[in-house]
C-alpha cells in the first residue's frame, strides 16, 4: 500500500537465551497517520513488537520495513525518524541533566556525524517544550520530576525530533486518572503536529484506546485480532 508506514510480513522474533519465540508469524501494516493500540496480557510480545519496529531486536523470520526501508540495527537514519517510548523509560532520581538539554538531545541523532547543536536544533528544543505545556521545567534536572512529568519530556524529544513514527510503550502507566488523559491528549497534538503515525501499547481500556483508529490484540506472541473498533482491552 503506498502510504504504508509500518509493514510487518510472517515476522517472527525471539530474545537470545530463549527457547520460545516472543512473535510468531505476526504480519502487520499500519497507514500514514493512524493510531494503532495494541493490547493483550502480560508477556504477550506487545513490547517485543515495538522493538522489533524500531530495530532494537532483531528477527529471526519474515520482513520489517518503515517508510518502505528494511528495518535493522543498522538502520541509524531511519531511527532518526522513530520516537522510541520505552515502557520503563524513567530517569533514576540523581539523573544530573536538565529537561532542556534531555530534548534537545533528540536532535543529535537526525546528522550522521558529532556536531554542536545550531540555531535551529536549540529553537526546536524550546518549540517542543511549549507544545507540551513544560517550557518551565527546562532548567530543572529531569530525574526530580514526576512520573508523568517524564513522560512529557519524552513526549517533547519526539516532538524536536519531528519523528515521523511513535512507538509508546505503556505512556500512561502508574500515573492518576488526570495525568492519563492529559498524556493521552498530548499524543494526539504530536501526531497532528507531526503528522505522525503511532503505534500505543496498553493495557487499559481508557483514552488511549478511545482515541487510536485501530486495536490489534497480540496473544502469546501471535497477533490475533486487528480491528477499527475502540475500548478494547
Amino acid at each position: 500500500m503506498d502510504d504504508c508506514v509500518v509493514s510487518l510480513r510472517r515476522v517472527s522474533a525471539s530474545y537470545e537465551g530463549e527457547r520460545h519465540a516472543a512473535l510468531h508469524d505476526v504480519s502487520l501494516e499500519v497507514r500514514a497517520g493512524e493510531q494503532v493500540g495494541v493490547v493483550g496480557p502480560n508477556g504477550a510480545g506487545k513490547t517485543t513488537l515495538l522493538e522489533v519496529v524500531s530495530g532494537l531486536l532483531p528477527f529471526v523470520l519474515g520482513a520489517v520495513e518503515v517508510h518502505g526501508q528494511p528495518v535493522s540495527r543498522r538502520s541509524h537514519r531511519l531511527r532518526a525518524r522513530i520516537g522510541y517510548v520505552p515502557q520503563d523509560a524513567m530517569f533514576p532520581s540523581d539523573t544530573p541533566f536538565l529537561v532542556s538539554d534531555v530534548v534537545l538531545a533528540a536532535r543529535f541523532g537526525l546528522s550522521s556525524r558529532l556536531r554542536w547543536p545550531t540555531a535551529g536544533d536549540r529553537s526546536a528544543a524550546r518549540s517542543a517544550l511549549v507544545a507540551i505545556g513544560i517550557s518551565d521545567l527546562g532548567g530543572r534536572p529531569v530525574g526530580r520530576l514526576s512520573g508523568g512529568q517524564q513522560r512529557k519530556v519524552l513526549l517533547a524529544r519526539a516532538l524536536a525530533q519531528h519523528a515521523s513514527l511513535l512507538l509508546l510503550d505503556e505512556p500512561t502507566a502508574n500515573l492518576d486518572p488526570e495525568s492519563k488523559i492529559e498524556v493521552a491528549e498530548l499524543v494526539q497534538a504530536v501526531r497532528r503536529d507531526l503528522g505522525a503515525t503511532a503505534l500505543v501499547v496498553t493495557h487499559e481500556d481508557g483514552a488511549l484506546l478511545r482515541m487510536a483508529d485501530r486495536v490489534v490484540r497480540i496473544v502469546a506472541g501471535r497477533l490475533v485480532a486487528d480491528e477499527a473498533l475502540v475500548g478494547m482491552s
